[in-house]
Order: structure tokens, then C-alpha cells, then sequence
């Protein structure tokens, strides 16, 4: 560009904050605006050059580089016009079917390609020919010299006028323009003093008071290294449905940006499950006539806070919006960063200030040439300026849309997820626009045959022949001498434990215990409690787990709850327990006594629909509740995990939880119905996790199932012993909280995702332990949150949204 008779302005406050995040990253094109023309007729490149060079030279803003004054301080300069070339590029030589792959890689390679804004142009054009009439007019520029409205509006109307008239041999007729955007940026400086400002601050400060952060759920978690890094999906919505959309928007007094931006707020809140919603958008910023012809950056970042409280209908959404956005738009006169100067909100430093999702409705095209298809172009810069923006433009067509986001935060399934709920989400309002938002249509038909039916082909019924106690006499008899339980004071093999177990049952049917027997238990982590829960379900009743460590008043309502009428304990613990009148049994004072009973098994008395035990929930949400779970219920939980496990009779299990947690159902039987061997944890070991490591290397256990947050004191317990790698384990299965995925990163990065293999777990007393599965690799660190898998094959999972939750609340009373 020529240097001479260089001119000098300020910058207006939109091209300021442009200039600054430019500077920051100069070398990415995230401010690289391209647009595309498809041209259908032979073209005259002199005269569209000439088109070029004339647009040019009519609006300042395109001979605009940026400097810098005295202190730093950026200002505007304005060159002497120049020609401009405009390259060909002919791909008539390329076979048909890789033109249009070569045209877009041109596009790609020009678009990606930074601007310098102390140099320039800021503006460049490629032309490509791929037939005799078929020609693609690329070009891009820098969003800081021209904005959307300067694009569909002004250049290319100009820009075909133009040529229409310079291709015919006419002078140009456009007529001089009486401002140009330098001085429109002077003025700008001049007016907007704080007094003009202070009635605006003063709106924008009472109205975003106290905002929330706003949390979308995303694959990959928000952090300090998001970058700008990003993509675009394109879709189209059809003239039908569009039609539909216009005719709602007149109906209800409302514009159909205002429609639109409803929808966008109503899936952000099916999203998030948040009620204050916050979007940005961006006002035209030609406030006075004179503008409308001047090519320049005039937006201005406008925040639209709406909240979505009480589920309301769409239509009274509507109203919210209107209002919202009307009040806005009269204070739309406060600079974006000098709002964020003053408000100085708290976010991360990837985070955009003020709003993170944008919203952009772009103005209708004028009229042009039929052989004139102009369109934004299919090539993306790669770059993404917020987490996600929805970009919508009106054709006669039908709506068409794209959706950008930052890659580092969404994966292209998700966006292409997230497109599909949101067309489903507008044909359901033009459809019923009475409907409460929280229950407008989201899933596209594929995804609810793939949820509800696909995904829950779980139709599997498994025999009701056995009980728990059979299945584990079994192995009594067909291992006798094998360890089926290892304690502190003993190891008994399965035949003696099966005789111990008998012993008891004997003696407890001589006091009335039969089918559906409620017996309270309450011993201390031993071989007693193994024999005390096995005897119980041998006596055909069903074990209630009193932990002594629970407050008296929790002791006091099971008891009172259950009305048990015998209760096995030891002597030493008896002093600890609440009045209690029933009969009580010492597992060890008393067992003198108990030994004279038959050692055979006693008579099937139990059947598998019969009650095995009764767990009660913690009560964290109310009054605690007493869960009633069957022999069936237990028996098929294994039976519908068994070929994903595969356990055995080398297996070597942990007790290492409570009995009265029903992960403990799980430790128990998955050792004694495989023929495995299970080791009683006691309680002092479970609360150190040097020892209970050094007892899991002793003992080479080979299954082991854990809370998390218990694991997460085993592996620095691992990091710090040298026999961590000598360990035994096979499986370690999480289940009793939620998962936090990037825990286990000093676990994969010491042991590998293979040997042991982690799984995550997911379920609750009432669905007698587990519900979900899902193994879990090295690859999961990068998930945001936990992840639970898919459902037991006999099982059905849903998830719902709060609506939904609170709906099948109602019906289940």
C-alpha cells in the first residue's frame, strides 16, 4: 500500500477492542471474515478488478492499516487508494470431480492466512474457474475494516453494480459518499463522553448484577488451556418450517430474532438446567442514516440476560424476551469494553467476558443477479471467538444456519447432536407454541428409538431355582477343602463354614425364624459375621445389618422399624446397643450352645423370591428407609454380569465394606457363589491404606471393590510401596460415588488400563447394587465428568431432565 499522504484517526470503540485481541494473537485468523460468490455467466476480469479497485477507492475503511501513535496508543491509517489485483486461478484442467475440492483448499489456504494490520490490505480475493460459466469468487477480509452488514449490505450490491456497469463500458453510478468510517470513529470519540454513558452503565450494571457462570455441559472440561482453536457445522431449516417460525413471530408482536432467540435460550436451559440465561449478540451500530452505505466496523456486543424460571409456556418466554431485548436495544449505545472495563466480571482466562455463547441473525440479502449466488463460504478459519455461536441467516429458502464452537470444549458428535435438538426443539414450537419450554420435543426420533429402545433391549429373565445359601452349599460340596474365608483369628474352608452356617440355622428355625424372618445383626468385622449372615439365610430369614458406628437413634428406629425378633451379636457388644426385647444370640458366648445343633444343611425352607436381607438408605434425603431385597434379586445381578466378569474359584475378594453398605452383597457373594475365597477386612486395616495395600499384595487379591475416594488414598499408598508392581488384582470395581475420571491418572500411568482393569459401576440400594457398567481406559481422563456405562442386561436405564423427574415423582405417588 502506498506510504505517502498517510491520514490518521482514532479508532472507534468496536475496532479497539478488535485491535487488542488481535494483538494478542496475531498470527491467527480468527478475525478473518470470508464470503463467497458463485458466479453462472462469463466474467469479465478486467471489469470486476476494475469493480475492486473502484470499492476501494469509494470507502476509506478498505484503505485503512493500523498504527501506532505516541504511548502505544492504536490509530487508524488511511491510505491513498490503490488498484487491486484480483488473481485467476483456472481449474478447467483438473478432471470435474476435483474442482471443487481444489477450489475449497485455495479458499482454505487464503482464509487461514493472518492479515497484518500494520501493513495491509486487509482485504484479498481469489478468483477460480471451474467451467466455461462457473466461477468462485472468494474473498476475505478483516472483520476490523468490515463487518457483517458492510458485506451482504453494501459490498456486494456495490461491488455486482459495479461490474455491471464497468462490463458494459458505463462509468460507475453509484454516487459519492457524504461520510466515511473515519469520521463516523472521530465522532463516535467525541459523543460518547461519560456523561452520554453514565444512564447506560448505570442500566448494564443493575441488570447483570450477580450473574451466574454459566456451566453447558461439554466433553472436554472448561480450563485454562482452552484455546481458540475451533470449526463449524452448517444445517438448514426448511421454507416450511421457517414459514411457520415468521408467522409465530408476527402473531406474538415479536421479531423473529426475538423467536430465535428464545429457542437458543430454551436449549441452553435443557442443557444446563440453568434459569439465568445469558447470550450475546451484536446491534448494527448505524444508529444515524448517513451510515447505512459506509462500509466499516460498527457492532457493538450487546448481553440479552433472560430468566427462565417457573418453566413457562413459549408464548410467555416470548414476553421475556421482547422485554429483554427492547431494553437492551435502548442502551445499546455503551460500548462492549467499556462495559467490561467497568463491570470487570471474574471468568477464566479462556473464557469470553460477560456472555460465551453468541447468537448472530444475519440481514436479509438484497436483491442481485440471478447468475450471483452469494453465500458464506464452506471454509472455516479453524477459530472459534466464543464457545459457541449460532449463526442464522434469513433466505427466501428457508433459514440457514451454522453453529461454530471451540473444539478444545465440544467434540463434532455433540455439535451434531446439539443441531438435531434444536431443529427438533423449533418444529416443536411452531407446532405448539403453548408448550412449557421444559417439555418441548429435544430428542430427534433416531435418538429416542436408540435410547428407549436400542439402548434398553434388555429383555433378559434368568432362572428362580436357587437361593444365595444353595448356590454357595453347592461349592461346599464340590470344594470342600478350599478357603472360602479368611479373618483375623482363622482361614475356615468352605465345608467348615457351611457346617458353622448349618449349626446356627438349626438353632434359629428352633426359635421361629422361617421365610421372610427378619433377624437383626450387629458383630464386629470377624468370621462371626460371615457365619452369622450365611446361618440367617439358611434358616430361610432374611438378615437386617445394625452398624454399631450408626448413632443410638438411628439403631433405635431399625429396630422399632423391623420389629425383629431375634438379633445376633457378640457379648462385648451388647452394652452399645438400644433397649431391645427381643431374643438375643452372642455368636460367641453362646456358640458352646449352638455347636450341638445338626452340621447337615436344614431343609429348603427359603425360595428365591423369599427376602435375603433388608438395607436401610442413609436418609440423606428424608427419613432412612429399609430396602427389601430377594434371594432372585441378588442371584441375577451375577447372573446378568457373569459375561462380563468372568469370576471364579481363583478369585480372591475384599470385605472390605460395611455390611450394612450393600456394596458389601456384592463383595460377599461374588466370592462365595463362584467358589473364590474372601478376605474379611478389619476395620482398622479399611482405615489405613498402607496397611490394606500391604494385606492386598499378602493375600493376592484378584478382585477389589472400592469408593473412589477410598481409592484414591490406595493408589498414593501404591506410588509409595515397592510392591505395587507385584500386585495381584484383575479387576477393580468403583461403585458408592461418583467418579472423578482424572484421579486415576497416577494409577494408568503406574499400572497400565489393563491389568487391573478398572470399571466404573453405577447404582443404589434400592436396585440391589449395581444398574450400570463401563471399563475404563486411559483414553476417559479426558471426559469432563464421570461416566456410568451402559445398563445391566436386565435392566432398563433412563435419564431425565428435571420436568420429566419431577413428573414421574408424581405418577410413582
Amino acid at each position: 500500500m502506498n506510504q505517502n499522504n498517510i491520514q490518521t484517526f482514532p479508532l472507534s470503540f468496536p475496532q479497539q477492542q478488535l485491535w487488542f485481541i488481535t494483538s494478542l494473537n496475531p498470527e491467527l485468523p480468527i478475525y478473518n471474515d470470508a464470503f463467497s460468490i458463485r458466479i453462472s455467466e462469463n466474467i469479465d476480469t478486467s471489469a470486476l478488478e476494475q469493480s475492486f479497485t473502484e470499492m476501494i477507492r469509494r470507502h476509506e475503511a478498505l484503505q485503512t492499516t493500523f498504527a501506532t501513535a505516541d504511548h502505544g496508543k492504536p490509530v487508524q491509517a488511511i491510505h491513498r487508494p490503490f488498484p487491486f489485483s484480483l488473481p485467476l486461478t483456472d481449474l478447467r484442467e483438473l478432471p470435474e470431480a476435483e474442482r471443487e475440492s481444489e477450489c475449497l483448499r485455495m479458499a482454505a489456504e487464503e482464509m487461514n492466512r493472518p492479515f497484518d494490520l500494520t501493513r495491509g490490505p486487509l482485504l484479498r480475493a481469489i478468483l477460480m474457474q471451474l467451467g466455461d460459466t462457473d466461477y468462485r469468487l472468494f474473498f476475505v477480509a478483516h472483520h476490523i475494516v468490515m463487518d457483517g452488514i458492510s458485506v451482504y449490505r453494501i459490498f456486494f450490491p456495490e461491488l455486482e453494480t459495479l461490474y455491471r456497469a464497468f462490463s458494459s463500458g458505463n462509468p460507475s453510478p453509484l454516487p459519492e459518499l457524504r461520510i466515511q468510517y473515519p469520521d463516523f470513529a472521530a465522532w463516535q470519540r467525541e459523543w460518547l463522553q461519560d456523561e452520554v454513558l453514565a444512564p447506560h452503565l448505570a442500566y448494564w450494571k443493575k441488570k447483570l448484577e450477580n450473574m451466574p457462570v454459566f456451566q453447558l455441559p461439554t466433553d472436554h472440561p472448561q480450563a485454562s488451556a482452552v484455546t481458540s482453536k475451533g470449526d463449524r457445522q452448517g444445517f438448514a431449516l426448511s421454507k416450511n418450517l421457517t414459514e411457520a417460525l415468521r408467522t409465530l413471530s408476527r402473531q406474538q408482536g415479536v421479531t423473529l430474532f426475538m423467536t430465535l432467540s428464545a429457542a437458543i435460550k430454551t436449549l441452553l436451559y435443557r442443557y444446563s438446567g440453568q434459569e439465568d440465561i445469558v447470550i450475546g449478540t451484536f446491534t448494527s451500530g448505524r444508529g444515524q442514516s448517513e451510515l447505512e452505505d459506509v462500509i466499516g466496523h460498527f457492532l457493538n456486543a450487546l448481553v440479552l440476560r433472560t430468566d427462565l424460571s417457573g418453566n413457562p409456556g413459549f408464548q410467555d418466554l416470548l414476553k421475556r424476551i421482547r422485554e429483554v431485548t427492547l431494553e437492551a436495544y435502548e442502551h445499546q449505545d455503551m460500548p462492549f469494553d467499556k462495559l467490561v472495563a467497568a463491570l470487570r466480571p471474574e471468568r477464566g482466562i479462556s473464557q469470553n467476558p460477560l456472555f460465551q455463547v453468541a447468537f448472530v441473525l444475519q440481514p436479509a440479502l438484497p436483491e442481485h443477479h440471478p447468475a450471483w449466488d452469494i453465500s458464506l463460504t464452506d471454509v472455516h478459519s479453524g477459530t472459534a471467538k466464543f464457545d459457541l455461536t449460532f449463526s442464522l441467516d434469513d433466505r427466501e429458502q428457508g433459514i440457514i444456519g451454522s453453529i461454530e464452537y471451540k473444539t478444545d470444549l465440544f467434540n463434532k458428535a455433540a455439535i451434531t447432536r446439539m443441531i438435531g435438538h434444536f431443529q427438533m426443539l423449533l418444529e416443536g414450537i411452531a407446532e405448539n407454541p403453548n408448550q412449557r419450554i421444559g417439555e418441548l420435543p429435544l430428542l430427534t426420533s433416531e435418538e429416542r428409538h436408540q435410547w428407549l429402545a436400542e439402548w434398553n433391549n434388555t429383555q433378559t429373565a434368568y432362572p428362580r431355582d436357587k437361593c444365595l445359601h444353595q448356590l454357595f452349599e453347592a461349592w461346599a460340596e464340590k470344594t470342600p477343602n478350599a478357603i472360602a474365608l479368611v479373618s483375623e483369628e482363622n482361614r475356615m474352608s468352605y465345608q467348615d463354614l457351611n457346617t458353622r452356617a448349618n449349626q446356627l440355622a438349626h438353632y434359629l428355625q428352633k426359635l421361629g425364624v422361617g421365610p421372610d424372618s427378619l433377624v437383626g445383626i450387629c458383630v464386629e468385622r470377624s468370621s462371626d459375621m460371615v457365619v452369622g449372615i450365611l446361618g440367617i439365610l439358611k434358616a430361610g430369614g432374611a438378615y437386617v445389618p445394625l452398624e454399631l458406628a450408626y448413632p443410638e437413634e438411628r439403631l433405635g428406629f431399625m429396630l422399632e422399624d423391623t420389629r425383629l425378633s431375634v438379633l445376633l451379636t457378640q457379648q462385648k457388644l451388647i452394652s452399645g446397643l438400644p433397649d431391645y426385647g427381643g431374643h438375643i444370640i452372642c455368636l460367641d458366648t453362646d456358640w458352646k450352645t449352638i455347636s450341638r445343633e445338626n452340621e447337615d444343611n436344614p431343609a429348603a425352607e427359603a425360595t428365591p423370591d423369599n427376602l435375603a436381607y433388608v438395607i436401610y438408605t442413609s436418609g440423606s434425603t428424608g427419613k432412612p428407609k429399609g430396602v427389601l431385597i430377594t434371594h432372585y434379586n441378588v442371584v441375577r445381578l451375577f447372573q446378568a454380569t457373569d459375561s462380563w466378569f468372568r469370576f471364579n474359584e481363583n478369585d480372591v475378594w475384599t470385605l472390605f465394606h460395611s455390611y450394612a453398605f450393600d456394596f458389601s452383597v456384592w463383595e460377599l457373594w461374588g466370592a462365595l457363589l463362584y467358589g473364590g475365597r474372601l478376605v474379611v477386612v478389619p476395620y482398622w486395616v479399611s482405615r489405613s491404606p498402607e496397611a490394606f495395600h500391604e494385606l492386598l499384595c499378602r493375600e493376592q487379591i484378584t478382585v477389589l471393590n472400592q469408593t473412589p475416594s477410598a481409592f484414591r488414598q490406595l493408589i498414593r499408598a501404591d506410588e509409595a510401596s515397592d510392591a505395587g508392581r507385584d500386585i495381584s488384582l484383575r479387576l477393580v470395581i468403583f461403585g458408592g460415588e461418583a467418579l472423578e475420571l482424572k484421579s486415576l491418572k497416577p494409577w494408568f500411568e503406574r499400572h497400565g488400563d489393563q491389568s487391573p482393569q478398572l470399571i466404573n459401576m453405577y447404582g443404589i440400594t434400592e436396585t440391589t447394587v449395581h444398574v450400570t457398567y463401563r471399563p475404563l481406559t486411559i483414553a476417559d481422563l479426558a471426559s469432563p465428568g464421570s461416566v456410568i456405562g451402559s445398563p445391566i442386561p436386565d435392566l432398563r436405564l433412563y435419564i431425565l431432565d428435571r420436568q420429566y423427574a419431577a413428573s414421574a415423582g408424581r405418577h410413582s405417588r
